[in-house]
């Protein structure tokens, strides 16, 4: 079987006829099957959604209170329509996860976004045997291989010791929804006060409604001219870098966590001190091994460098394609970059 008709693509995203719903929209549809509340994943105004229960306290806060929001358990299987849908853990961020499909026979799974690395803050991936798998590509080069992340907590707590003894506060550039709860659990945070950035801290509450357990936080912007935070580590999206909001705290040491930071250079254009290296996505190796993991005769491949994964899997036999999609996947200042207008 080298062909599905499970799901297709459409000007809208995947859509899946047999169950009338599409996965991921970009746009307002009727019906929407969502992977996680990332958004390139996620979007606003259509007049359904469908997602994991592990999400029930993340969509809202993403998609707003008025949503029509349903939530299924991870594991047990939905039907829609005239085909069978399960939620599969994908370990990306909390609340992501596979979305399987079955069909007459056939299973077809549409993974989102994903890493196979532990994480304090999310359910573990779990591969699922497929005929039909569609992957992302994000970090899709060989070059992209990542550490361990216990290392990467090290550097990091290391890096804050030395701006405490320089002076300096610690400000730590990471996506507001995913990585900063990634950081804040795996870090010392005995070292010092933790200060968060207000899209960072609404995120770190439902996180916490959600039962994952995180350090304390303190939000930035409720403090007092003159706060000392020269032994302080400042947790900030990335757009906040040479804003007004970042001045406050005086003498700052930058630094970024993201999987871009594997490339030599990448640190020195955006004007940080220090990069490290900590992704939410599956590196080189990691994606390879998925692929061959679920057993799939058709590889669908979107995000990121999908051209060169493809010729890849083909080279080596695989019956690959290119999924178009309106983003290319995680950017250096936000979650994503696309030609889709996010709502005000």
């Amino acid at each position: 079987m080298q062909t599905t008709q499970v799901i297709q693509s459409t000007s809208r995203g995947l859509y899946c006829e047999a169950g009338d719903f599409f996965i991921d929209p970009w746009r307002p549809v009727a019906r929407a099957v969502i992977t996680h509340a990332h958004s390139d994943h996620a979007r606003w105004g259509s007049q359904h959604y469908l997602a994991a229960e592990t999400n029930r306290h993340i969509l809202p806060v993403r998609l707003g209170n008025q949503a029509n929001i349903e939530f299924a358990p991870l594991g047990k299987p939905q039907r829609i329509g005239g085909v069978t849908v399960t939620f599969v853990p994908a370990g990306h961020i909390l609340g992501s996860a596979q979305i399987v499909i079955e069909h007459r026979g056939e299973i077809v799974v549409v993974s989102g976004d994903y890493k196979r690395e532990s994480d304090f803050t999310c359910q573990m991936f779990e591969p699922v045997r497929c005929h039909t798998f569609v992957t992302e590509s994000t970090f899709g080069l060989p070059v992209y291989r990542w550490p361990d992340p216990t290392v990467v907590f090290e550097q990091i707590n290391e890096w804050w010791r030395q701006n405490q003894s320089s002076g300096k506060a610690s400000v730590l550039l990471a996506y507001a929804l995913g990585k900063a709860q990634r950081l804040l659990a795996g870090i010392d945070s005995t070292l010092g006060p933790i200060y968060t950035h207000g899209a960072v801290e609404k995120l770190n509450v439902a996180y916490r409604d959600s039962g994952i357990a995180l350090p304390d936080t303190i939000y930035a912007s409720n403090l007092e001219k003159g706060t000392d935070f020269s032994r302080a580590l400042i947790i900030a999206p990335p757009s906040t870098l040479g804003t007004p909001w970042i001045r406050r705290f005086g003498k700052i040491s930058t630094g970024m966590a993201s999987g871009w930071m594997q490339i030599r250079g990448t640190r020195r254009r955006r004007s940080m001190d220090r990069g490290f290296i900590l992704s939410d996505h599956v590196d080189w190796n990691s994606l390879l091994q998925t692929i061959a993991e679920t057993e799939a005769e058709s590889i669908w491949v979107t995000h990121g460098y999908s051209d060169i994964v493809v010729r890849h899997l083909q080279e080596q036999g695989m019956h690959a394609k290119v999924l178009e999609t309106e983003f290319t996947g995680e950017s250096l200042d936000g979650e994503t970059t696309s030609s889709v207008e996010e709502p005000a």
